[in-house]
């Protein structure tokens, strides 16, 4: 079983605010934060109040410690090795809660991404890693099968045929690579990871219309299973709508006047 001694009293993911920016750092540093049900359950629920809070306009996940998250607690795996009830553990929220957040994820990989650590990783909309992170699908070195909706998500960032190398053959792939192949989108040395990641979204944060970013990841969403046609039509839907949001009027304003947008909060989803 997963040793509650050394967790016993923490926190298993922090949350800090940096302006209009949440930090979530997964913090069980002892095991290089591998993945419990504790800490799935915080990780979402931040997620959940990140979600309903207008100051809040991007979210970046990280790692305490060496690592970003080394996959699920090898210790809760044994308790399934040894189990007769072989279903999926049950769940309140779905794993990839994160694909549906509405708000920009960005993941600031520190260290090791494993397993499902791995697949949280795909789920944030953007990447950025330092030269000697480390990406394993560890699936097929464990005897496990592409989980999570991996085979969906992977080829989808890093197309077909490398998506078949990372799944079939689980190797690790350092930040460096994983840069030229594009399964991460910039690669910062470790000191200015955080710093860096932070800045990024903080530019969105300031910068950037909240409903405009809602309905962006909405229509990537959309056009990753329709036809271009479909696709077309859902932006000129959503174009219309635009132009009705005062965020539309605001851009342009601000941009005349050149000063820096004050763009309201994300509201409920109305799409």
């Amino acid at each position: 079983m997963t040793d509650t001694t050394v967790d016993a009293g923490l926190e298993t993911v922090l949350a800090e605010r940096r302006g209009g920016v949440l930090v979530l750092t997964l913090n069980r540093p002892h095991r290089l934060n591998a993945w419990t049900n504790a800490l799935e359950q915080r990780y979402f629920a931040l997620l959940d109040e990140a979600e309903a809070d207008p100051d809040v306009r991007a979210v970046v996940v990280t790692g305490a410690g060496r690592g970003f998250c080394a996959g699920a607690d090898m210790d809760d795996l044994d308790v399934l090795t040894g189990s007769e009830e072989k279903g999926l553990p049950a769940r309140a929220v779905p794993c990839h809660r994160p694909l549906q957040l509405r708000k920009p994820l960005i993941a600031a990989v520190n260290g090791a991404a494993a397993g499902l650590g791995f697949v949280q990783a795909l789920y944030c909309d953007l990447r950025f890693a330092t030269p000697t992170a480390k990406f394993t699908s560890a699936f097929t070195r464990r005897g496990l099968i592409a989980e999570y909706g991996s085979a969906w998500l992977l080829p989808r960032i890093v197309g077909h045929a490398r998506a078949t190398d990372l799944l079939l053959s689980a190797r690790v792939v350092h930040g460096t690579e994983a840069l030229e192949m594009g399964l991460v989108d910039r690669v910062v040395e470790p000191d200015a990871l955080l710093d860096t990641t932070v800045a990024y979204a903080q530019d969105l944060a300031d910068n950037c219309s909240p409903a405009a970013m809602a309905a962006v990841k909405a229509q990537l969403a959309h056009a990753a299973t329709s036809t271009f046609a479909e696709a077309a039509g859902e932006a000129d839907r959503r174009m219309v709508l635009s132009f009705e949001h005062p965020d539309f009027h605001e851009g342009v304003v601000s941009y005349q006047e050149k000063r820096p947008p004050a763009f309201a909060g994300l509201g409920p989803d109305r799409s």
